[in-house]
């Protein structure tokens, strides 16, 4: 199948709230990035996070198997160290694949009673 989206994308605007008006675990905050890979070859998906006040991390990494989806939860992931990604911190990524796919970026935030649910298509730089 042909391989459609882009190797490389932007996600200039995400934050992960550690409030939760929820005890749920899958009622908290979260973000994550969609991806769509057509392909018949796997994506290694490589994660830079950019923030304001110190600098950029790469030890992020993600797959995403041919003609699959994948959905990356930032509240989830790890690195090698088993680290995760700052809450209350604003940050952007960069999102990098060696096979085309498309990203999306979505945003669950449950800091108030009426949760409030963002959805975007990346910024595709290819």
């Amino acid at each position: 199948m042909k391989a459609y989206g882009q190797k490389t994308w932007m996600i200039p605007d995400t934050y992960l709230h550690s409030v939760s008006s929820s005890d749920r675990i899958e009622d908290r905050s979260h973000e994550a990035i969609c991806v769509l890979n057509t392909s018949d070859e796997d994506a290694h998906i490589a994660l830079t996070l950019f923030f304001e006040d110190r600098e950029p991390c790469t030890a992020f990494s993600s797959f995403c198997g041919a003609k699959r989806t994948h959905h990356i939860r930032l509240d989830k992931i790890r690195d090698a160290a088993g680290n995760g990604i700052p809450m209350d911190t604003p940050y952007a990524i960069l999102v990098e694949s060696d096979t085309p796919i498309v990203v999306q970026y979505s945003r669950l935030d449950t800091s108030a009673p009426q949760m409030a649910l963002m959805t975007t298509i990346a910024y595709g730089v290819d």
